[in-house]
């Protein structure tokens, strides 16, 4: 029986494929973009649209529907005309803030030296 050293080696497989597929969810760009611009409280349907560059509607809908569906975001829809949508952040959204934070700002701070090795990697592979 071989052994694989790692975080991987303390967990079944059907963990194995949770974990995965969590990661898969809280680890996409635009989870981590939308959690983070809801940190501040609730948002609006088209201000969320409006604070995340480049998130087309189709994407922003699908992502909310998954962060809705893990239990990471509520969506309260207000008996108004016009009819008003706002996404917030649960309990379970708000203890993943933190790290989504850090890892955008570990992104941000990190950038220049990350384009340089990419284009490294991309000279030397040509």
């Amino acid at each position: 029986m071989r052994r694989v050293p790692g975080p991987c080696a303390r967990w079944d497989d059907e963990d194995a494929d949770f974990i995965r597929e969590v990661l898969d969810l809280v680890g996409d760009k635009w989870s981590v973009l939308i959690v983070g611009t809801l940190s501040d409280g609730p948002v609006r349907y088209s201000d969320l649209a409006h604070a995340i560059p480049g998130i087309s509607q189709r994407m922003l809908t699908l992502t909310l529907k998954q962060l809705q569906r893990s239990g990471l975001v509520d969506r309260t829809a207000y008996a108004e005309v016009p009819p008003r949508v706002e996404y917030s952040l649960t309990g379970l959204g708000t203890s993943l803030l933190s790290t989504v934070l850090e890892l955008a700002a570990w992104s941000a701070d990190r950038h220049a030296e990350i384009r340089r090795h990419q284009g490294d990697y991309d000279a030397r592979n040509a």
